[in-house]
C-alpha cells in the first residue's frame, strides 16, 4: 500500500501561482511514476501531469503545458506541482496518484490515490 497526503491547495486570483505537494508513505516510493489528476464540479477527473520514478521525464496534458511543473523528491517521498498563470478553468479538486508506469496514468488510472485538495482560482 502507498499512502497519498495532498497539501497547498487554496483560492487564488487569475494570473497567480499555487504549489501542490504530495507526502508519499508505505511501501516503496520507489518504482512508482507519481502524477496529477484533477476533478471538475460535474465533469469526471481529468489526468493532468505526471513524472517518471527517476524523475528524468515527465507528461502534460495539452491546457497545462507551459503553466504546470511536475517534479519529485525521492529523499523525502515528495511529488510537487508548481501551477503558474493559474485560470478560472483550472479550479478542480486535485489528486495525487501513483501507478508502476507514465503510460498506465496518461490513461488516467493508477493504484493509489490522495484524498485531495481544493484549487480555486477566480476571474
Amino acid at each position: 500500500q502507498v499512502q497519498l497526503v495532498e497539501s497547498g491547495g487554496g483560492l487564488v486570483q487569475a494570473g497567480g501561482s499555487l504549489r501542490l505537494s504530495c507526502a508519499a508513505s508505505g511501501r516503496t516510493f520507489l518504482g512508482y511514476a507519481m502524477g496529477w489528476f484533477r476533478q471538475a464540479p460535474g465533469k469526471e477527473h481529468k489526468f493532468v501531469a505526471a513524472i517518471s520514478w527517476s524523475g528524468n521525464s515527465t507528461y502534460y496534458t495539452d491546457s497545462v503545458k507551459g503553466r504546470f511543473t511536475i517534479s519529485r523528491d525521492n529523499a523525502k517521498n515528495m511529488v510537487y506541482l508548481q501551477m503558474n498563470s493559474l485560470k478560472p478553468e483550472d479550479t478542480a479538486v486535485y489528486y495525487c496518484a501513483a501507478t508502476m508506469t507514465v503510460a498506465t496514468m496518461r490513461a488516467g488510472m493508477a493504484d493509489y490515490w490522495g484524498q485531495g485538495t481544493q484549487v480555486t482560482v477566480s476571474s
